[in-house]
């Protein structure tokens, strides 16, 4: 899969199968509506439409099922028929399944998606994942022909046309976004420490014609970053705070997305298990999915400021590692007393929420991380959490999960019951809770939102990604697409307009008027 290359056209055109292996999948519904005139040339002269009518009379997808059409060149599947309504309507997790699975072998194949039009941003999404661009297997490197894997929709229901020259660009810019943090989640420390982090952003904004601004070691400490230095000071890569900033003529509001990027968390000096530790190199999941979407994003046209801003770090042991009773001063000027170095993923974002509201006089901060192990039990393995001050954003993040395949589910926000965890004796607070049964997911965020103040007027949300970063052993490239798609009202580009849950609510123009002319647009 690390080698393969990943194209969506309007037409894949006609091909043997034995030449070039297929894959036809869809709901059961619209895989019968499927006609046989836009398969013929794909399947034949391998495969009749008699024996294509019997392949889809033996599917029952319980939630999905297959079955070969001819040998292992050709293969139907079909996804569930119905979701429940916290799932994607596209059942994106078990697309993805279904290609890894399913997608018969060899060097150019084609896959044919059969969806609604509202569908195809959330399946091109669940295609990409299940092809990661990294592996270090010696066999790997021994290849030299490259793959290619051919990507069609065919739509069904209403407004079922061709599909467009500028979708296409959308899909491969947001599957590029994809690929590209699941490579980074993916890359051991040893190989994507700090510096190398810190060179996928050069490469990105050097793409993008956007030079960086960086700012590591010494310097952090000197303007006040307590958070981002005090967790990486002890590695041998220095921890760093960089920032991509793409400003058009004519933005009317400022967004700013704030990403964990711890490249490996040991714990520090209250240093996690055997059994626990490995996996860590995941947990720059955040700041990975906040570069790809940027990438992807500002490729396909954005109106508004946009920042992203990256918290780099490694969470060694050392001589000068961070001790538990220590008290660090953050960006945001609040004291913080250590009393537990595990717990570091919220003392970096907090210097990144702070830098975005006092530097940058953002008036959205987002920021992505994987925070808590507990975002897991309370919400699962496919939904991230989501905890904001603001209760149409926690409906938008739901929906646009829903829109895009990368799902989220709300946490409970209450800072005058739960913040009180934080109390200490000697700072402003401890960095992590006295009482774990607390809603502790809930808690770490509130901690992050703490330093803009809980009375700050702007829009603040925090997405814990800490188990859907992942599936199996795996990166997933979550984070990119809820981007995209939370984000497509601000985007030129039609296809994220659509998928956006945002701007969408029918208010009168005299509504419009009088609300707040820079939120307009994404409130």
């Amino acid at each position: 899969m690390a080698n393969v290359q990943l194209e969506f056209q309007a037409s894949a055109g006609e091909a043997d199968p034995q030449s070039r292996p297929l894959l036809v999948l869809g709901q059961l519904q619209n895989l019968h509506r499927l006609p046989w005139a836009q398969l013929r040339g794909k399947l034949q002269p391998r495969v009749t439409e008699e024996l294509w009518q019997a392949a889809l009379s033996t599917l029952n997808p319980n939630p999905t099922d297959s079955c070969p059409l001819y040998l292992n060149y050709a293969t139907i599947a079909a996804l569930p028929s119905r979701v429940s309504r916290h799932n994607s309507p596209s059942a994106a997790q078990f697309l993805t399944r279904l290609v890894r699975n399913c997608l018969p072998g060899g060097t150019n194949r084609c896959i044919l998606m059969v969806c609604e039009r509202s569908e195809v941003f959330a399946s091109a999404c669940a295609i990409a994942r299940a092809f990661p661009l990294f592996t270090q297997r010696s066999s790997a490197s021994r290849r030299t022909e490259k793959k290619s894997v051919i990507v069609e929709f065919f739509l069904v229901g209403q407004n079922n046309g061709p599909v467009e020259v500028e979708t296409l660009k959308c899909l491969e810019s947001a599957a590029e976004g994809i690929r590209l943090a699941a490579r980074i989640v993916d890359t051991p420390c040893n190989e994507m420490n700090t510096d190398s982090f810190l060179e996928e952003i050069r490469k990105v904004g050097k793409d993008l014609g956007i030079v960086p601004t960086i700012i590591r070691n010494a310097e952090l400490k000197e303007k006040g970053f307590g958070g981002i230095y005090g967790v990486g000071k002890a590695a041998v890569h220095p921890p760093a705070l960089a920032m991509l900033s793409h400003t058009p003529e004519g933005a009317t509001q400022t967004i700013a997305w704030v990403g964990k990027g711890i490249v490996y968390d040991t714990g520090g000096l209250s240093i996690k298990g055997k059994t626990t530790m490995p996996g860590m190199k995941r947990d720059c999941g955040g700041a990975a999915a906040i570069l790809g979407a940027f990438k992807a994003t500002v490729k396909q046209g954005f109106k508004d400021n946009l920042h992203a801003v990256f918290c780099l770090a490694e969470n060694s042991v050392g001589p000068n590692a961070t001790r538990p009773d220590d008290i660090h001063v953050l960006y945001s000027g609040k004291t913080v007393e250590i009393n537990n170095t595990d717990a570091e993923g919220r003392l970096v974002l907090a210097d990144g929420v702070a830098y975005a509201c006092k530097d940058l006089c953002a008036d959205i901060i987002l920021d992505m991380a994987t925070l808590t192990g507990a975002q897991g039990i309370a919400t699962g393995k496919y939904h991230a959490a989501v905890l904001t001050n603001n209760e149409e954003w926690e409906r938008a993040c739901v929906k646009a999960g829903r829109n895009c395949g990368d799902l989220v589910h709300p946490l409970v926000y209450c800072p005058e019951l739960h913040f009180s965890e934080f109390t200490s004796a000697v700072a402003d607070m401890k960095n992590s809770v006295a009482d774990r049964d607390n809603s502790p997911s809930s808690c770490a965020g509130l901690f992050i939102a703490s330093h803009i103040g809980f009375d700050w007027p702007g829009v603040w949300v925090h997405i814990d990604i800490a188990a859907p970063v992942h599936a199996g052993e795996r990166a997933t490239g979550y984070g990119v697409a809820l981007l995209l798609s939370l984000f497509g009202r601000a985007s030129e580009d039609p296809l994220l307009n659509m998928v956006s849950p945002l701007g969408c609510n029918g208010d009168s123009p005299l509504e419009d008027m009088e609300r707040d002319s820079k939120r307009r647009r994404l409130v």
